[in-house]
């Protein structure tokens, strides 16, 4: 999602609200966030997580392309934890399923286990194997 969609969303929950005030208040709440990171303060909304800054130590990296070693500045980069009520309400799913899978079934025998071709959980793509130089001739 990105903000206008967010600013939309809103819009049609609250239509005693004009959309330039919407779009204002989402501004100034991301605006507040990121002074606040800026000011190297934690931001905490209850319930959906907490927005802090990590500072990055000066290192050398390697250039993926030729090896190079690279002198990687120290730096500050932001730092999301989602709260326990957005991670419980991400994984609800896995709880609904787990309680119908225990549960009986009519013939009186308890469901099989989810595996990983059940629908609750997507099965993984085979990774494509990467051709070398040698194969290709």
């Amino acid at each position: 999602m990105i903000k206008s969609e967010l600013i939309g969303r809103i819009a049609v929950g609250n239509h005693h609200l004009f959309h330039k005030d919407i779009e204002r208040i989402v501004n100034v709440i991301l605006d507040e966030i990121v002074d606040a990171l800026a000011r190297g303060d934690r931001v905490e909304l209850r319930g959906f997580g907490a927005f802090t800054v990590k500072h990055r130590a000066p290192r050398t990296g390697r250039n993926p392309r030729t090896g190079a070693a690279v002198k990687v500045d120290e730096k500050f980069v932001p730092f999301f934890k989602s709260g326990r009520e957005l991670r419980e309400r991400l994984n609800r799913h896995e709880k609904v399923a787990k309680v119908t899978a225990k549960a009986p079934a009519k013939g009186g025998k308890a469901a099989a286990k989810p595996t990983a071709k059940s629908p609750t959980k997507p099965a993984r793509a085979p990774k494509a194997k990467r051709a070398d130089a040698t194969e290709m001739g």
